[in-house]
């Protein structure tokens, strides 16, 4: 029942609720953006959801487009602005994603959506984080998010699929706010983002 019914429910009121009172916040964010990003404030790109359908999610810009002489992105490291940084660091990057929660595509609380391009890099056991609709936070993001491997968070995604229950959500949804307001686990170190995933070697027989 909390799965099919109640859980969808309370991640709409949640996120209306929560886009209402975070809306100044909202505002002064894309303003900023607006101007260190060249114009462009807002990040739109598609990421599979509940099934692998794709869906396209909301995020706050936090990386210029600034590129080499050869015409090629720069790392992301070197693209995060100033702005984009403090965004970041203090998640509100994750604010516009109330709006997919809203249009339905995403959960409050569920595995994060990845990049299409990982899905014919899954096995079968990793497919499974698909079986519910992907979140704003879940049991990776507050048990390490970019700082573990892929293999730990998948592992995690697959504990939360089988395990959801109102209890878990509200114990997460806690654990997020202390990780939010200690800056945890927000880079792979060395790094401004996650590496890429590439697949997960076959064990050899």
């Amino acid at each position: 029942m909390y799965r099919h019914l109640l859980k969808p429910l309370l991640d709409k009121l949640i996120a209306l609720i929560g886009f209402i009172i975070l809306s100044p916040l909202f505002v002064l964010a894309t303003i900023l953006l607006l101007f260190a990003n060249h114009g462009k404030p807002f990040f739109f790109q598609p990421r599979p959801g509940k099934q692998g359908r794709i869906f396209r999610i909301i995020k706050f810009k936090t990386m210029n487009d600034a590129k080499d002489e050869n015409g090629q992105l720069l790392p992301d490291a070197k693209r995060l602005t100033v702005v984009g940084s403090i965004v970041r660091k203090t998640s509100i990057d994750e604010i516009p994603q109330l709006l997919n929660v809203l249009i339905g595509d995403m959960s409050l609380i569920g595995p994060r959506p990845l990049l299409a391009e990982y899905l014919p890099l899954y096995n079968e056991h990793q497919r499974r984080r698909h079986e519910v609709r992907p979140g704003i936070t879940g049991w990776a993001q507050v048990n390490g998010r970019n700082s573990i491997s892929w293999e730990e968070k998948f592992e995690l995604d697959l504990y939360y699929v089988d395990n959801m229950s109102l209890l878990l959500d509200v114990k997460i949804l806690l654990m997020t706010v202390v990780n939010v307001f200690r800056g945890k686990g927000i880079s792979q170190e060395g790094a401004a983002t996650m590496e890429k995933f590439k697949g997960t070697p076959k064990q050899v027989a």
